[in-house]
């Protein structure tokens, strides 16, 4: 996929029913494939953030996509960034056999050299946390499945803020509201 570029989209909307349903559908008529998707609450009370990324090598599409997604009714904005535009995570969790990780040596060794969090530890199995790019992750994967073994792996969608100081939505909803309070004082 090198040809490509990785694209995160960024969609608020009041948290709905069906919305979800409605921007995966906007996905499939464009023959664009989600690669990660992440939901939550965003800082602002009321509003949902969905992050999702998806691969293109067409930014035109991506322009395409997002200005469909931004005329559903339930959705308040959406954009479309590039890494470069972003301060991004992935969280992954590692299931490891206690007794491998004891034969391959000490969990402090481990801890030191990727950075990682003990989540759990118990007489059968460890579970470690990882915070950091796709890369790091799967690396960390790779290794770790080589040399010990994974018994479970589970990886979260990216997590993503824009570099900008102010979430977009912020700027969206106060010029809302100036217009709301011009109409009220007319």
């Amino acid at each position: 996929m090198t040809d490509k570029t990785l694209y995160t989209i960024t969609i608020f909307s009041e948290n709905a029913v069906g919305v979800l349903n409605q921007i995966t559908a906007i996905f499939m008529r464009r023959q664009l494939n989600i690669e990660t998707l992440s939901v939550s609450p965003s800082a602002i009370e009321g509003i949902h953030k969905f992050t999702i990324t998806a691969y293109s090598d067409d930014a035109e599409l991506m322009k395409k996509l997002v200005r469909q997604i931004d005329k559903r009714v339930d959705i308040l904005k959406a954009y479309f960034n590039i890494d470069e535009e972003l301060v991004h995570q992935e969280l992954a969790m590692y299931k490891l056999s206690t007794e491998k990780v004891m034969e391959h040596g000490s969990v402090e060794y481990l801890i030191r050299k990727y950075n990682i969090r003990v989540l759990e530890i118990t007489k059968d199995c460890v579970v470690f946390l990882k915070a950091g790019h796709y890369a790091e992750t799967q690396g960390l994967f790779d290794e770790l499945a080589a040399e010990i073994g994974v018994l479970q792996f589970v990886r979260s969608g990216r997590i993503a803020i824009t570099t900008s100081p102010l979430e977009r939505l912020s700027d969206m909803l106060a010029k809302i509201e100036e217009e709301r309070m011009k109409l009220q004082s007319k």
